[in-house]
């Protein structure tokens, strides 16, 4: 661990582990390969993570976690169980759009005080479409809530997106120079009134601005 720094805020988010044997009594320089590899959080519904160059706190908050409209009906979206590749095979629920009018699928209450301060995050959505899937004539609305109660949104044409693969979707982001505590809401909807279908929701990502993407 020499000329590393301390991951912000590591140890109080190690308390909603999923795994007794990662908790914030362990010392750091032996927890940290696992923590730039990912934790699980809260029943598998986050993954905590740290990104090893710039050493900053990374989260991906998967789709169990989410408020989705219709998603008890199981004629509207089932919950489908894969392995997450990066993660060594762990098993994450994911969210697949079978029919609705109304997409609406949001993330509320993430606290920002978590993440690494002095630094600008992208939020970004995680979503695959299907080959048959179908109704995307109309745009859909990415976006992020902050803390302050300003929106980020933009409306994105999915007919454009390639089918059969992860894509991400940039909702929007957040400056931790700028908001050091709070809580943020994202979210994706487009409320037309025709059917759609063909949408898995892996989740969404919240990680360091990519600058040379």
């Amino acid at each position: 661990m020499e000329g590393q720094c301390y991951p912000h805020e590591y140890q109080s988010i190690l308390r909603g582990s999923d795994s007794p044997a990662i908790h914030a009594n362990i010392p750091l320089e032996k927890l940290y390969d696992q923590l730039c590899a990912g934790v699980f959080l809260n029943n598998r519904t986050v993954k905590y993570s740290v990104e090893k160059e710039s050493q900053k706190n990374c989260f991906m908050m998967y789709a169990r976690g989410f408020s989705i409209a219709c998603s008890d009906d199981p004629s509207c979206w089932k919950w489908v169980t894969e392995k997450d590749a990066p993660s060594n095979g762990v098993l994450v629920e994911m969210a697949e759009l079978l029919k609705v009018c109304e997409l609406d699928a949001r993330r509320r209450k993430f606290d920002v005080s978590i993440l690494s301060r002095a630094t600008t995050y992208e939020v970004v959505f995680v979503i695959m479409l299907t080959p048959s899937g179908y109704g995307w004539e109309n745009l859909v609305n990415f976006g992020v809530t902050l803390p302050d109660g300003t929106t980020q949104e933009h409306k994105v044409n999915l007919q454009k997106k390639p089918n059969g693969e992860w894509i991400e979707i940039k909702a929007g982001e957040v400056s931790t120079s700028e908001y050091t505590e709070g809580e943020m809401e994202v979210f994706m909807f487009e409320h037309g009134d025709h059917w759609k279908s063909g949408l898995v929701l892996k989740g969404v990502l919240i990680r360091p601005e990519q600058i040379n993407k």
